[in-house]
């Protein structure tokens, strides 16, 4: 699991550049996320070598994956619906997470959302985190650690409801990885960059 500290490390760097009050405003997000999701990538194929059986593409993986795509935004979109109820700060928050768009085109975010964001962050968190830290704790604690990780490396943004999201997803995704034997990272790829541009693009939640 040492090996594993610096590159999370890194990663909370990242995030926390990107979403932080103190130094987001300095950067275009959009070109920080492009940045931060090839370190992620970097980080993984150097750090873990053994990815062969890792990605086994059939038609269960793909369907499960959009399956499973869908099914988290509808997660989501009860969620917001429940969360705007209950909560006055809920659509505000949410709202300032879909401003990150103004000023870039639609087009650009689902292709860097689907060809390269999601399946970093599947391969980083869940391929390389994940499954480092299952081998040495076990598969349920490397699932709930790995979770919490997640969660906890958005917490510089503030925003209750997208830490909140971060811990939905991320629970999601490690379910699915930690349920799948033998593991196979493909129905996660497909589902991370399918469900960014349905709720970032095509059926945004607000």
């Amino acid at each position: 699991m040492k090996r594993l500290l610096i590159p999370i490390l890194i990663a909370f760097c990242l995030w926390f550049v990107m979403f932080s009050p103190w130094t987001s405003s300095y950067f275009n997000f959009w070109v920080l996320m492009l940045f931060s999701a090839s370190v992620l990538l970097f980080m993984s194929f150097i750090l873990r070598k053994d990815w062969k059986n890792e990605f086994r593409f059939d038609w269960k993986s793909i369907l499960i994956g959009v399956v499973s795509a869908g099914l988290l935004w509808l997660i989501f979109y009860i969620g917001n619906y429940i969360s705007t109820l209950l909560f006055d700060f809920a659509k505000p928050q949410v709202s300032s997470i879909y401003s990150l768009r103004e000023g870039t085109k639609s087009i650009f975010i689902a292709l860097e959302l689907f060809l390269l964001v999601g399946p970093a962050e599947v391969i980083f968190w869940q391929g390389l985190v994940q499954s480092g830290i299952m081998e040495e704790i076990g598969d349920v604690k490397g699932f709930i650690l790995t979770t919490l990780i997640y969660s906890i490396v958005h917490v510089f943004s503030f925003n209750f409801m997208l830490i909140m999201a971060a811990m939905v997803c991320g629970a999601f995704w490690g379910f699915m990885y930690m349920i799948f034997k033998p593991r196979n990272l493909v129905p996660l790829l497909i589902s991370h960059a399918l469900w960014d541009v349905m709720v970032f693009v095509v059926l945004p939640i607000k």
